[in-house]
């Protein structure tokens, strides 16, 4: 496949030109013309291009790209060494950051809530239709210290937990990530508990004094299910040869 025409399938699937984000989605690095092997991952690191180049792949598609809004634009040190990997492996790299967090099936929210048994009802933020933090409701509602197990058994990573009280969760924010700014909105709309990827030093604070339990179970830990179940849609899809490739990451 070519790679402008892959493109296209994944901007027209994730809706990439509706959005507005903080870097470009889509193709980023062009590398050879036709693309049978893909490598998907988290965060383009030199790790996961490495991994790219062992298993001889032609394209590498992530969550996280290159090209951030207010990021250097000089090709030296780290940045350097991973884009002169691609090129002269002649590997494609495509990245999708806010359009595959926001998919109603194959995005990170859509992914995680599936795998937690949270049932998503609609966006976090009323006013905008592609609201990056959603609320759902857990199909088995527990006590805050169950979810936290609960997290940990299917993330397999133990989360940060701060416990705001004792009622029983059910109604939740859910924000994959660096969600946690969303908190007090979602607590503004009367949810149980919000989970998201990282915490703030305020945060605990905001999460006591209004009444909602916080549950930080890991950026990567919490967004390595978008871009798997892309990589999966696209080669059932288009018959592609896709391997997800988990780079280890604690936070």
């Amino acid at each position: 496949m070519d790679p402008f025409r892959l493109q296209n399938i994944l901007n027209e699937e994730l809706r990439a030109f509706a959005i507005k984000d903080y870097c470009p989605n889509g193709l980023q690095v062009e590398g050879r013309s036709h693309i049978k092997k893909i490598v998907t991952g988290v965060t383009a690191s030199q790790a996961l291009i490495d991994a790219a180049i062992e298993r001889e792949a032609d394209a590498i598609l992530v969550h996280h790209g290159y090209f951030w809004k207010g990021e250097s634009p000089v090709l030296t040190h780290m940045k350097g060494r991973r884009i002169a990997s691609l090129l002269s492996h002649q590997i494609n790299l495509l990245a999708y950051h806010l359009p595959l967090d926001i998919h109603p099936t194959l995005g990170n929210n859509a992914q995680l809530a599936a795998l937690l048994g949270i049932e998503l009802r609609r966006g976090l933020e009323p006013w905008d239709k592609n609201s990056v933090a959603m609320v759902g409701e857990l199909k088995s509602p527990m006590q805050g210290a169950q979810f936290a197990a609960h997290i940990e058994q299917v993330l397999g990573r133990q989360p940060l937990h701060i416990e705001a009280h004792q009622r029983v969760i059910k109604k939740i924010g859910i924000c994959t990530g660096g969600g946690q700014s969303f908190l007090p909105l979602a607590a503004e709309q009367g949810v149980d508990a919000f989970i998201s990827g990282e915490i703030s030093e305020q945060t605990t604070h905001t999460a006591r004094e209004m009444g909602v339990d916080f549950f930080a179970a890991g950026h990567h830990a919490t967004e390595r299910y978008g871009v798997k179940a892309l990589g999966e849609w696209l080669s059932e899809k288009y018959q592609l040869d896709v391997c997800f490739v988990d780079i280890d990451n604690p936070v």
